[in-house]
């Protein structure tokens, strides 16, 4: 079975630039957002904070012809930045938890950055497909097996209409990534025996809570902390690092076993997350790998990846070392920029690019080890995606005014893997 999973991933991102390139006129009956040749981009912005902002001005500086026309956000204070900035004009700026809705219902808009929080992305990004927008989505695309779903099922759609979607994974955009890797795939480094990747720093920002604001206002402006909103901080931000030494191996680790905990942030504002995990992750062959990734101040800062191989060794990043000794000296453009570059271009050439099922599978990689971490259990990602029934996913019918308690963290050897008892339950029977 991994073998077929495996060839069949292989076989997908060979034909997926021929694929995506055949535009197919399907889904909600909506037009089909194309730009071609010189047409001028016409973005949406959706979710309009830090993260999305930083989308938008990277978008419009990635080629001429981009423009901001539209923004949604939950709030209206997240959005006088950057509709002053470029100026948007009121009937095009749409608030509140569906607000992305409206702005994907205008026809003019060819597409749209999703920057919410992580909990609400699979949902958006099916929204986006469905009305025929190309699509540029900040990482991590799920917080659960559930959205990853219907991750997967969205980008199988945008294939078939011919619809770009890149992932904000900047490192596959970038110079020196992009050389490394196409060293390290033709045999610089040999066969790969290990890895191991980090995300290892101090502390973020936390959001305390108001006088006056419900549940669910405060958790999405402390979104960091809540794992339905992020997924914790090894989806939030270690899905980079994984996502990298997928990129190294070209394949999946087929089964998971984690440890991690909250002992620095214990507060009520650091809602229900850990603050540290380590995972490894067993590749084909039985290759393993170390992730490790820690949000705690005043402790070593280690931002990194390292593949070994039977010739060598790389940083991933520039540099490798060995029998084939080699280090990246050329440009070294702003990747952030990049990934838009990228993406204009390849809506623009017709040939569109299509990352979803690739940063959907890194993503689910993270949440493996965010839930073995929690439940101290090991488990492959076969039954986790068969048989998991973790669903994070908010209701369709969600309110900023709702109440939504805290569910408490994970306790390892209380947590209950979702699924995990019922499978227990099966084999007992069987």
């Amino acid at each position: 079975m991994a073998q077929k999973q495996k060839l069949t991933r292989r076989e997908l991102l060979k034909s997926s630039a021929v694929t995506a390139g055949t535009l197919v006129l399907t889904g909600a009956g909506a037009p089909l957002a194309q730009a071609r040749g010189s047409d001028t981009i016409r973005v949406g912005v959706v979710g309009c904070g830090g993260r999305g902002s930083g989308a938008a001005n990277d978008c419009v500086n990635s080629a001429p012809g981009v423009k901001i026309v539209a923004l949604a956000d939950a709030f209206e204070d997240r959005l006088r930045g950057l509709k002053d900035k470029f100026k948007v004009p009121n009937n095009r700026c749409f608030i509140g938890i569906d607000a992305y809705k409206e702005l994907m219902a205008l026809d003019d808009v060819n597409l749209v950055i999703l920057a919410t929080p992580p909990g609400f992305r699979p949902k958006q990004f099916a929204e986006a497909i469905n009305r025929g927008k190309n699509v540029f989505m900040e990482k991590p695309v799920a917080v659960c097996p559930a959205g990853i779903k219907m991750v997967i099922e969205a980008s199988r759609k945008a294939g078939e209409k011919g619809l770009a979607v890149v992932a904000g994974t900047q490192r596959r955009h970038e110079a020196k990534y992009v050389e490394t890797m196409k060293r390290i795939h033709d045999g610089a480094i040999g066969e790969i025996v290990s890895a191991q990747c980090y995300w290892n720093m101090g502390e973020l920002w936390v959001s305390k809570r108001q006088p006056n604001q419900s549940d669910i206002e405060w958790q999405i402006r402390n979104w960091l902390y809540f794992t339905w909103l992020s997924g914790d901080h090894i989806c939030e931000q270690h899905v980079h690092n994984i996502d990298v030494i997928n990129w190294a191996f070209n394949d999946l680790p087929e089964q998971v076993h984690g440890v991690g905990g909250r002992q620095y942030r214990t507060g009520p504002e650091h809602g229900n997350i850990f603050d540290h995990f380590g995972v490894e992750f067993f590749y084909p062959n039985d290759v393993r790998t170390i992730s490790m990734c820690r949000q705690i101040k005043g402790t070593t800062n280690n931002v990194s990846e390292r593949v070994v191989g039977t010739k060598g060794a790389s940083n991933c990043a520039g540099t490798i070392e060995g029998e084939n000794p080699w280090r990246h000296k050329g440009p070294n453009p702003n990747p952030y920029v990049e990934e838009h570059t990228d993406l204009i271009k390849s809506i623009r050439s017709g040939n569109p690019l299509n990352e979803g099922r690739r940063i959907a599978e890194s993503t689910l990689c993270a949440i493996m080890g965010r839930e073995s971490a929690y439940s101290r259990q090991q488990f492959r990602r076969s039954w986790f995606m068969s048989r998991c029934t973790l669903d994070l996913l908010p209701p369709d019918d969600l309110k900023l005014s709702d109440s939504k308690p805290v569910p408490p963290f994970a306790v390892p050897g209380k947590y209950q893997l979702p699924g995990l008892a019922q499978e227990g339950r099966r084999r007992r029977r069987g």
